[in-house]
């Protein structure tokens, strides 16, 4: 079961070149869906789209199985969000805060200390949020967020312009929420290294088009396929001869022998017969493409 499911979302800023090229979201329920791509790509567009600030052009979307154009107040009662910059009264404290908006949902007051405590405000006392650090300034738009106990939680570069304390803290809330409350998370970024640490399932957009979607895992496996395993050797000719022998694809690299990475045993398997036949293995290295570099190789074809 999906909690967001978009089909064919298009969209365009008047004459303008088109944002959105067809976006097919998949987002399970209880995950947490990594919404990754270059700023511009049209993460924040998808996302407005999805709460209704922005006026749908073309294609559908279905929140908890319900179709948005039809169902538009019920899905936002269930559902939080955080785009952009968070909003709040800066000569009001958290507390403050949150009453407003607590009467605005309609929920119980014991909410607001809930919730502080949730995101590790509730010993700001009596210290006017506008003096609150951009950490805790974040940290109180989720408070705000989810003051009604939505199922869903739509955010949009939560951690920008956090320091690297700021950024882990966020990420542990967010696994906190989702783990606990059972809550789905769809969050934006532009950094794949800040999202790996977070997510279970990962969307890439860039000039408005979807280049993978999938469970993290999959992304990983990307990575293992692009791994490449070198050998520098004393006789490469005859290394290459016991290699395709072997059923192996070798080829010549700056003056070592490649081929794409082999489990362990193979591995152990080819240098013994390597040894045995006289020749010196000076090193095997095995090089993996991180993600970061699979994520650019995504973005710039």
């Amino acid at each position: 079961m999906y909690c967001i499911e978009t089909e064919d979302l298009q969209y365009r800023f008047s004459n303008e070149q088109q944002v959105l090229k067809g976006i097919n979201l998949r987002v399970p329920e209880n995950s947490i869906y990594g919404f990754l791509g270059p700023n511009g790509a049209g993460k924040t567009t998808t996302l407005r789209l999805l709460l209704g600030l922005l006026r749908n052009q073309a294609g559908t979307i279905h929140l908890f199985g319900k179709s948005f154009d039809k169902y538009r107040i019920e899905i936002l009662r269930n559902t939080g969000s955080l785009i952009e910059t968070p909003s709040h009264y800066g000569h009001l404290t958290a507390v403050e805060n949150l009453r407003i908006l607590q009467k605005v949902y309609r929920c119980d007051s014991k909410r607001i200390a809930e919730v502080l405590e949730i995101v590790g405000l509730s010993d700001t006392g009596n210290k006017k949020s506008g003096r609150f650090s951009l950490g805790m300034k974040q940290r109180l738009g989720i408070a705000v967020a989810i003051l009604h106990q939505p199922e869903l939680l739509i955010l949009d570069e939560p951690t920008n312009g956090l320091d690297p304390n700021g950024i882990i803290e966020m990420r542990e809330l967010l696994k906190k929420l989702n783990k606990e409350s059972g809550m789905t998370i769809l969050i934006s970024s532009h950094l794949l290294s800040e999202i790996e640490k977070l997510v279970s399932h990962l969307g890439i957009i860039h000039k408005g088009s979807l280049l993978f979607q999938g469970k993290l895992e999959e992304l990983h496996q990307k990575q293992k396929q692009s791994a490449i395993t070198f050998f520098d050797t004393s006789n490469n000719i005859r290394v290459t001869e016991i290699m395709r022998a072997e059923g192996q694809d070798p080829s010549h690299q700056n003056g070592r022998i490649s081929v794409p990475t082999i489990d362990k045993s193979t591995l152990a398997v080819l240098n013994r017969k390597l040894v045995m036949e006289g020749i010196d293995v000076f090193q095997i290295h095995t090089h993996r493409t991180d993600l970061e570099s699979i994520f650019m190789d995504l973005v710039q074809n």
